[in-house]
């Protein structure tokens, strides 16, 4: 099977900040606030956007980005990304809608390459390619439209919902992190567990994705959700409900983008 991937320029970029000046700038934002982490992006970093599927912790960020903007006098600071995998719940299509709108912050959709619905993709990709093929899956719905998003709109750091209370790969992460292409990651509510981030939203009335109240914690694709294991405590069970009797623990966009890429984005998938 061939993935057709357009021609761009480098994927490399040149972070503003080395090694140790990061390391330096997370001693500074320990035990700071999500709005204070917030702030100093927003202050110090340049082509900046918060990328989300609108999951809780992510929708919390962006009401206080949406507050500190008004604070400064502006309607929205940080601009949306949201990876349509055409393959979510009529729910979050809605939700990222109703999100923009209630906050008046531009959002940038992005849709696997040269397919615009679930059965275009079933055509050009094959049915159920999550299960025969789930890496190749990442790649298409997620991994290439977010490169190609960041290059097209000038991305170099990302505002993202993740948690060191998720567990797993999250649970060592910093406030603020350069993946191996460059990127900047921010991660102002990294040190939250599920419990602050709902009481925030419910606080704040921020809009959430009503199949939260139907038992949901973490929502993805449809084929990759499921509700979460009753027998773990709130934290633990979160991301249980997600890839449900898989190992996997992340989507490709937090696996490292030159393996993905050299495996899937020439043209070959396995």
């Amino acid at each position: 099977m061939t993935i057709e991937e357009p021609s761009q320029d480098s994927d490399i970029l040149i972070p503003p900040y080395t090694p140790q000046e990061i390391e330096a700038i997370n001693v500074q934002l320990e035990g700071k606030s999500p709005q204070e982490i917030l702030t100093w992006a927003v202050d110090n970093l340049d082509g900046l956007y918060q990328t989300t599927a609108f999951g809780l912790t992510g929708l919390a960020a962006l009401d206080m980005i949406s507050k500190i903007s008004q604070e400064r006098g502006v309607t929205h600071l940080v601009p949306l990304i949201f990876l349509d995998t055409l393959h979510h719940f009529p729910e979050t299509i809605s939700l990222a809608e109703i999100a923009s709108e209630t906050y008046l912050a531009p959002l940038h959709i992005y849709k696997p390459l040269s397919v615009d619905t679930p059965e275009e993709f079933a055509t050009k990709y094959g049915s159920n390619l999550w299960e025969t093929d789930e890496a190749a899956y990442d790649y298409l719905v997620k991994v290439e439209p977010a490169s190609r998003a960041y290059k097209e709109i000038g991305v170099r750091a990302v505002i993202t919902g993740r948690r060191r209370s998720q567990g797993g790969e999250r649970s060592l992460m910093k406030a603020i992190e350069v993946d191996e292409r460059g990127l900047i990651k921010v991660n102002p509510l990294g040190g939250w567990n599920f419990k602050e981030v709902k009481e925030y939203v419910d606080k704040e009335n921020v809009p959430y994705n009503p199949l939260l109240d139907k038992g949901y914690r973490s929502i993805g694709d449809i084929h990759s959700t499921a509700l979460p294991d009753p027998s773990l405590a709130s934290d633990e069970a979160e991301r249980s409900g997600r890839w449900k009797g898989k190992s996997k623990t992340e989507c490709g966009l937090h696996v490292n983008y030159f393996d993905m890429k050299e495996k899937f984005g020439k043209g070959q998938i396995a």
